[in-house]
């Protein structure tokens, strides 16, 4: 099930946020993630978040953060990865957003191939001035609307 974040959540979700980071991005040293965790902590429930919970445990899974139409990033639990979980929460997002861009690191290539998949284009190239790592901008734009 996917729902509005509420405060309680915020627990579960930064977890997953601080392991996944630190798998995922194994370019980067755990020492960023676990300094910026108390910033996003706090910055995150101001952004609109979507939790996917497990309807019979009541666990969360996963999450994705928007700041309008930008998603500041999809994260799912290490055990349930590659669960389709991901692709619900970009599915839920795709259906109250008319278009989308975000900002993922070139090394990340699991996640590029995943964006790809679910129709995102490269539109630009960047380097990030917090991680010096190099990254693309991606976008996607809903083709029913723009027709």
């Amino acid at each position: 099930m996917i729902r509005v974040f509420e405060e309680h959540d915020l627990t579960a979700i930064m977890q997953i946020w601080l392991d996944t980071n630190i798998k995922t991005h194994y370019f980067i040293s755990k020492e960023y993630w676990s300094d910026n965790f108390e910033m996003v902590e706090s910055v995150l429930p101001q952004v609109e978040v979507y939790v996917y919970e497990d309807d019979v445990t009541k666990q969360i899974d996963g999450f994705i953060g928007l700041s309008n139409d930008y998603i500041e990033g999809i994260f799912v639990r290490e055990g349930v990865q590659s669960n389709g979980i991901g692709k619900q929460l970009l599915e839920y997002a795709k259906c109250i957003k008319s278009n989308m861009s975000l900002c993922v690191y070139q090394k990340n290539t699991r996640a590029i191939q995943f964006y790809q998949r679910e129709q995102f284009v490269i539109q630009s190239e960047s380097t990030d001035e917090n991680t010096n790592q190099k990254e693309y901008v991606m976008i996607w734009k809903n083709e029913q609307l723009a027709s």
